[in-house]
């Protein structure tokens, strides 16, 4: 059964292909469901080599939509100079091919599961912290290490979509290996100065 994730994803790239897409226009078209629609979008690009400029509206974009959803909001809202930020009409393209790439994958392992737990109120609001925790991870000047956040916030914005309770699960021990990874590169990070010397005698 297709997710709703790739429904709406396929009808993106069909309005794409008539004319150009703002951050805006597909919250105005998916409603609660461009949480995690947009998110996705947003973050999508760090996987690959990003045009210039993209880093600040995308990271910045996918934090405040899900501090949004750790405050409780429904209705996704973006400031006016992000909300009618457009990606170069080829990137945004290949973004949403690639997210539907992704959601072929994800169509094998998601369905709706663990549903009343994945539709508690309070879930909703944890998986905007969750989301807005790696986000800050993701925009962090950590080198090399943007494709990890990135998967964690993909599995969690799916998840939620989807209602798969199971999905959301896996998402946070994802999101609690990422901190520690994290924790790991920032501490080796700190040891590094003094090490350095040592390497060098």
């Amino acid at each position: 059964m297709p997710l709703r994730f790739s429904q709406d994803i396929k009808s993106l790239l069909q309005r794409l292909a008539e004319q150009p897409l703002t951050l805006g226009d597909i919250l105005a078209e998916t409603s609660e469901r461009g949480f995690s629609l947009v998110i996705a979008v947003l973050v999508l690009p760090f996987l690959f080599p990003m045009p210039p400029g993209l880093t600040t509206p995308c990271g910045g974009g996918c934090l405040l939509l899900s501090l949004q959803m750790l405050l409780g909001r429904r209705s996704p809202w973006l400031p006016r100079k992000i909300a009618t930020f457009r990606f170069p009409r080829s990137f945004a393209q290949l973004i949403l091919q690639n997210l539907g790439r992704v959601t072929k994958i994800l169509e094998k392992i998601t369905r709706p599961r663990w549903q009343k737990l994945a539709s508690h109120s309070l879930i909703w609001r944890f998986n905007g912290f969750c989301i807005s925790w790696l986000a800050i991870l993701l925009i962090s000047p950590v080198p090399l290490t943007n494709p990890f956040p990135t998967v964690g916030i993909l599995l969690l914005a799916v998840a939620t979509l989807e209602s798969d309770g199971l999905l959301m699960f896996i998402g946070y021990i994802i999101t609690v290996l990422i901190t520690l990874l994290f924790a790991f590169i920032g501490y080796a990070l700190w040891l590094a100065p003094g090490l350095l010397p040592d390497f060098f005698k």
